[in-house]
């Protein structure tokens, strides 16, 4: 059967996601993992069957090089990043390599000047995020803004708009914002396989005591290891990328802002999560806007 990367994140990834998120799809996960989908099907990736695609004004255009030959000068483009963010594709969604890569293709041509990043996800894998922040630093280092347009905006989704220029909200009945923090969940299904007669073994080499110890403490009940040993210091990172990219604009004294809590779209204005609260249309302004101010700036220090 060919390499499933959907499967391989379910059972063996780590996440930054809003639960709610997660348990939503709690249904298809379970007929994934019991393998009554098709291996056939799900074990290809979206961009096999749907090409990734881009929009450039009212157009949608595949994402690749020459698509942009034709398009205006300093047009702004824009990309999603929807649903559950993992870093490979899947038969359900692409993978933030693929979006990555798309944007920065994007980037490089000259014909492009900004990129309105429209996110619309309660996170997903740990290692789906770098890809995009990778990204989306290299193109601001051309001059050429990312501005997040932004409707669910929740942990793994977050961490990415707030490298962006700017983090605007693109309305304010539904959008919420933050969830900066980290949880991990698990089933020990160890008692009933005990039911039916199966004992479990698990062996460690006497050289090596450390090996899975926070995890088979956890097994027992015992958190504080696991919670030390991982998930403390993913948050830490998480948190001091927010106070890098938000700087003075964050308002830390705000209850909960790095510990966690979501915000509709006012409230993380008021306590510097975003930046605006308004249409992908003013994204897009907005994006323009940064582009020609720092091509003005650009023109002056020359």
């Amino acid at each position: 059967m060919k390499y499933s990367h959907l499967l391989s994140s379910l059972i063996n990834g780590k996440w930054f996601i809003l639960p709610r998120d997660a348990f939503a799809q709690e249904v298809i996960i379970n007929k994934l993992l019991e393998k009554q989908y098709d291996p056939d099907i799900y074990s290809k990736t979206l961009s096999e069957t749907k090409p990734f695609s881009l929009q450039i004004g009212a157009s949608k255009i595949e994402a690749k090089a020459s698509a942009y030959d034709n398009v205006p000068e300093e047009s702004t483009v824009q990309i999603n990043l929807s649903g559950s963010m993992l870093k490979y594709g899947t038969w359900c969604s692409y993978g933030t390599m693929e979006i990555a890569a798309a944007m920065l293709e994007a980037g490089r041509h000259p014909r492009v000047g900004s990129i309105v990043l429209d996110i619309d996800s309660g996170g997903g894998a740990v290692d789906s995020i770098a890809p995009l922040t990778d990204t989306i630093a290299s193109i601001r280092k051309m001059g050429k803004p990312v501005v997040a347009s932004v409707d669910l905006c929740a942990s793994a989704g977050y961490y990415v708009a707030c490298h962006c220029n700017e983090v605007v909200s693109n309305n304010n009945i539904s959008s919420e914002i933050g969830s900066i923090g980290v949880m991990m969940s698990f089933m020990d299904w160890t008692k009933c396989y005990e039911k039916d007669g199966a004992v479990k073994h698990t062996i460690y080499s006497n050289l090596s005591e450390w090996k899975n110890r926070p995890f088979e403490l956890a097994l027992q009940g015992k958190y504080d290891e696991i919670k030390s040993e991982e998930l403390d210091p993913l948050a830490r990172s998480f948190q001091a990328a927010v106070r890098e990219q938000r700087g003075n604009k964050l308002k830390e004294e705000t209850t909960g802002i790095l510990q966690g809590r979501m915000f509709f779209a006012e409230t993380a204005k008021e306590i510097g999560l975003i930046d605006h609260v308004g249409s992908t249309d003013f994204a897009i302004q907005r994006a323009r806007e940064i582009r020609s101010n720092t091509m003005i700036n650009q023109y002056i220090n020359f």
